[in-house]
């Protein structure tokens, strides 16, 4: 899959009968790892994770002995968290970062690209804020966007993208991505979804913002935040950029 829900959510994280198929349809979920590995480097034993999904992550911190804080705007996709093995352990917020209650935590995590979703500069500002607000003083915050160099969205089609799983306890999905619109820093595309077992067909349209490195340092500095390294991702090396950045006292 390729995108995170924003402050409202789109389909493919709200409705229901999408969020209980997000993880087997995308079942690799070895990305997490290297956020792992931080947890461990940076001796966190607290961790916001900002648009948390279907909890994946926040489960597996929560099974290590983290203490961890997940919040997502989308209801459907809290209510599979919540289903999972560890979820009792995870402190789940329906909201986002800048509706988050008093926290202060050692790390802030944005998964999955979740940076690209607020495709405007007040509500990624915003967001900022917020994480900055729940952190304890030299608290870090560590995110990933797609570089845009690499133009990912060319990918984004139905020869790329198209395939059919059997979903245990709902039968074969067919699901493919069209690319729908390409304005400036802003790619737009759709998910077709389709439900063989009645017919029935969803559609999820998403646009995700490509900032450039230099902007989004620059972001952070003006949110209080120093940019200590930009790392390459060890999964997907020369295509996405990994954000690590200590809160300003």
């Amino acid at each position: 899959m390729l995108a995170y829900s924003a402050a409202v959510p789109d389909p493919i994280f709200s409705d229901r009968r999408l969020a209980e198929i997000y993880d087997p349809m995308d079942p690799d979920r070895s990305d997490l790892d290297a956020y792992a590995a931080m947890v461990d480097e940076f001796g966190a034993g607290s961790v916001l994770d900002v648009g948390c999904g279907t909890g994946t992550f926040a489960c597996l911190l929560a099974a290590r002995g983290v203490e961890v804080i997940g919040v997502d705007p989308a209801g459907a996709s809290l209510d599979v968290a919540r289903t999972k093995p560890g979820a009792d352990l995870v402190r789940w917020i329906d909201g986002d970062a800048t509706t988050l209650p008093s926290l202060q935590v050692d790390l802030a995590t944005m998964t999955a690209n979740v940076a690209q979703v607020f495709v405007t500069d007040e509500s990624w500002a915003a967001t900022l804020q917020g994480i900055r607000a729940a952190l304890k003083p030299q608290g870090r915050v560590v995110f990933e966007v797609r570089d845009p160099a690499r133009r990912a969205w060319q990918e984004w089609d139905r020869e790329h993208t198209h395939e059919t799983k059997d979903v245990p306890g709902v039968g074969p999905v067919e699901t493919w991505c069209d690319l729908t619109d390409v304005s400036g820093q802003l790619v737009s595309f759709r998910w077709t979804n389709i439900f063989h077992a009645d017919g029935a067909t969803i559609i999820s349209d998403s646009t995700l913002r490509f900032r450039t490195r230099q902007e989004i340092e620059q972001s952070l500095r003006d949110n209080g935040f120093t940019v200590d390294v930009v790392r390459d991702a060890p999964d997907r090396p020369r295509r996405e950029l990994v954000f690590v950045a200590t809160r300003e006292s």
